[in-house]
């Protein structure tokens, strides 16, 4: 008799979850992006929450709580109820360069999270103003040694940092780092010439591009992107630069198995949608999936290691 109390026990213990996720979910999701409206994760987000809460069938709300480098909204959703209800859409800022950046971060970006799915890439350019004398990177570090000190680059985010204190260093110029709140605002002040160059981010930056407010001089990818036709990688006037910018989807530590399985099958299933890859392609969003939850933890690891590396070498110290 005990030994039927103890497998009813297991039964029901491992039922209850799966329970859960099969009716799960009953009211809307909100999904945290830590930057700004008007951001290229922000926009990533609409697009992917939209055709998600469709696939659901309950809306998934997006909740802009910007500032401290993706530091607010991380930390917020780290103390989240670990029930599916609070997704987190985010990039290698909040978890992969932080942890360097930071010394007293309130959060660990391995410990707190549940990974969900990998996205893809969103890149990133060097722009400057349209009326900018450099029409290449070559000019641009021409200006800059000839001007010791005085170019400034904008940094409303890690990969803006990194990026720009990389090719600093491997360059051997002078630049100044001035940083922002948000993207849009270091775009804004590009163009009425208050910063010289900001490695900004395709999703808001490419309507700019496209217009001709502002010149996009390269990639941070390591080969030419199609969105960007005849824009050369970085790493052709600055050998050895790598660096790559990623969007995933989280949950607080602790969320249920089978709940993060449903939320990756159909974030899979968002992106494989050619609308949605159309509508990633014109923010110049690389679709890039992981394979599962299991990978993306790996991919996350991995990339922690990789930035923490890639600061050290830039020299940037910790705040």
């Amino acid at each position: 008799m005990q030994f039927f109390r103890r497998a009813l026990a297991v039964l029901a213990a491992t039922a209850a979850p799966l329970a859960f996720a099969q009716a799960y979910p009953t009211m809307p999701v909100t999904m945290v992006v830590p930057f700004a409206a008007g951001s290229g994760t922000d926009a990533v987000a609409r697009i992917v929450a939209k055709r998600l809460g469709e696939r659901l069938k309950q809306p998934v709300l997006v909740d802009n709580r910007a500032g401290a480098s993706a530091q607010i909204g991380a930390q917020f959703v780290a103390k989240a109820k670990p029930d599916g209800y609070t997704l987190f859409m985010t990039t290698n800022t909040s978890h992969s360069a932080n942890p360097a950046l930071f010394a007293n971060l309130k959060y660990d970006p391995i410990k707190d999270f549940t990974p969900i799915a990998r996205l893809g890439e969103l890149p990133f350019a060097v722009v400057v103003d349209a009326k900018s004398p450099a029409k290449s990177m070559k000019d641009l570090i021409d200006q800059a040694k000839a001007n010791p000190g005085k170019l400034s680059y904008a940094t409303p985010n890690s990969t803006s940092l990194v990026a720009s204190e990389t090719i600093r260093r491997i360059a051997s110029i002078d630049l100044l780092g001035v940083p922002y709140k948000s993207s849009p605002q270091a775009l804004t002040d590009l163009i009425g010439g208050q910063v010289q160059m900001y490695v900004a981010d395709l999703g808001s930056s490419m309507s700019m591009i496209k217009a001709g407010s502002v010149r996009a001089l390269a990639v941070t990818t390591k080969g030419p992107l199609k969105s960007l036709p005849g824009v050369p990688p970085v790493a052709d006037a600055v050998p050895g630069f790598d660096l790559t910018s990623w969007n995933g989807v989280f949950g607080p530590a602790g969320m249920p198995r089978p709940i993060v399985d449903r939320l990756d099958a159909e974030i899979r299933q968002v992106l494989a949608d050619k609308e949605v890859q159309e509508q990633l392609a014109q923010l110049g969003f690389e679709v890039w999936p992981s394979s599962g939850p299991d990978d993306f933890a790996k991919y996350v690891a991995d990339q922690l290691a990789h930035w923490t590396t890639l600061i050290k070498q830039a020299g940037i110290k910790q705040e």
